[in-house]
């Protein structure tokens, strides 16, 4: 007898893999919600998922930049331009938050924390 293979969504309801119909991929997994065998992904959680993961590619550089301001500190060098990126930075989890459907949080992945996951 073979197992089953069950989906799990972010409220803990679960489906029989075999019988659901799945999102394209698994970019906000844990936003899956499920309504009878249809699994969508629940928007206001896939910005939860977006930030954390903004949070998560800007943190090595937010601590770059830390070392670069107290460099240019230590030699009287101009922190200006440090400054404006690592407000940047602090403002990046935001950038999905004005998003109305999946592909504009996608989109929404802010230049300056690097490649885009998505």
């Amino acid at each position: 007898m073979a197992a089953n293979t069950y989906i799990v969504d972010k409220d803990g309801n679960q489906i029989d893999a075999s019988t659901a119909t799945v999102p394209a991929n698994r970019d906000f997994r844990g936003a899956w919600v499920l309504n009878g065998s249809v699994i969508s992904e629940d928007l206001t959680k896939a910005k939860e998922i977006f930030a954390d993961k903004v949070r998560e590619a800007r943190k090595p550089l937010l601590e770059a930049l830390d070392t670069d301001f107290m460099k240019a500190q230590e030699t009287s060098a101009s922190t200006t331009a440090i400054v404006a990126s690592k407000q940047a930075l602090r403002d990046a989890p935001a950038a999905g938050d004005s998003a109305s459907t999946m592909a504009e949080l996608k989109a929404a992945w802010p230049s300056c924390c690097g490649d885009s996951p998505y």
